[in-house]
């Protein structure tokens, strides 16, 4: 496992880290309820396996189910081995509507103080915004309340999840914001538009949906009709892949893995062998460069929006 600093934050973080989301509730092709799921007891032995085989960054969420509580069981007593990474609560509500500055400055302290409880610490190596959109990177409430936090010893660090290039772009400009999680895959490659500003800037970032929520995976067939040209578009890469002797979910990390402004790769893991290919893949060789070439993305990446085939029963 090779090891990178994290931006200009100098926490050393493991190049694969663990995304703790699939633990902590059903998520991703395939997966519809807890039944599903590993149970508490698989959960924290496969947290402790990562750790044991040299992934040090896990990252969770305070919206990602029991996934915290479970990390803060796995990690219990060696809290100093680990670099965590979690994320405030959604701060818009149902209407979409973000509340007065006094009660946002309340929601975003209960959301740590949650945060901490449940992963049993004093402080998170990464504290970040999720789903952090332009009006939100920039409010002064919000960048305030962050800061302090962090000048409190609350937070090593602290950062936003971002979705669209224009988020992390502003993100990164601000000076605020030290570590940047985004997206992207073989099939989403927009992103690589901030490579060069965020190395400039010395801001960290970290790749996200890598694997598409699993559709870079073996489950990623058999998809809903409006999703057919998606997974044509992604039987191309497995093709690409076979002809090599490379299973889809290798190719598509060792293509993410092979981007060197990226500090760690984000992979979501709730089986043992998910975990195993995970390691042995970041431990490979830099992928060649003609597969590299032919890591085309999606011709229409605007198409790609994993919230809104979520909310149109398309994963399902």
């Amino acid at each position: 496992m090779r090891y990178n600093l994290l931006g200009n934050t100098g926490i050393s973080v493991s190049e694969i880290a663990f995304g703790g989301v699939e633990i902590g509730l059903p998520y991703g092709p395939g997966i519809r309820n807890e039944q599903e799921m590993l149970n508490e007891k698989e959960a924290v032995h496969l947290l402790r396996n990562a750790l044991d085989q040299g992934i040090n960054f896990f990252d969770t969420a305070r919206m990602y189910g029991k996934s915290e509580e479970l990390m803060g069981e796995a990690f219990r007593g060696i809290r100093g081995e680990v670099v965590l990474c979690s994320k405030c609560r959604h701060l818009r509500d149902a209407s979409g509507r973000l509340p007065d500055p006094e009660q946002l400055a309340v929601l975003i302290y209960q959301s740590l103080e949650e945060s901490l409880k449940a992963l049993r610490t004093d402080y998170l190596d990464v504290w970040m915004l999720h789903q952090a959109d332009l009006e939100i990177l920039q409010h002064e409430t919000v960048c305030r309340v962050f800061q302090d936090i962090q000048k409190k010893g609350w937070a090593r660090s602290i950062g936003a999840s971002t979705y669209s290039v224009s988020e992390s772009e502003r993100a990164i400009r601000s000076g605020i914001w030290q570590v940047v999680q985004l997206p992207f895959n073989l099939l989403d490659q927009r992103q690589s538009a901030v490579f060069g500003l965020a190395g400039d800037q010395g801001v960290g970032l970290v790749a996200r949906s890598v694997l598409l929520r699993g559709m870079l995976t073996r489950r990623g067939v058999h998809m809903q009709a409006p999703l057919a040209e998606i997974e044509r578009h992604i039987s191309k890469y497995r093709n690409l892949a076979a002809s090599h002797h490379m299973e889809l979910p290798e190719y598509a990390t060792r293509f993410v893995l092979a981007q060197p402004q990226f500090a760690a790769v984000l992979v979501g893991i709730d089986k043992q062998e998910y975990l195993d290919r995970a390691v042995e893949t970041a431990d490979m060789e830099l992928i060649a460069a003609f597969l590299l070439e032919g890591a085309i993305p999606f011709p229409d990446p605007e198409f790609i929006d994993i919230p809104y085939w979520d909310r149109m029963g398309w994963l399902e």
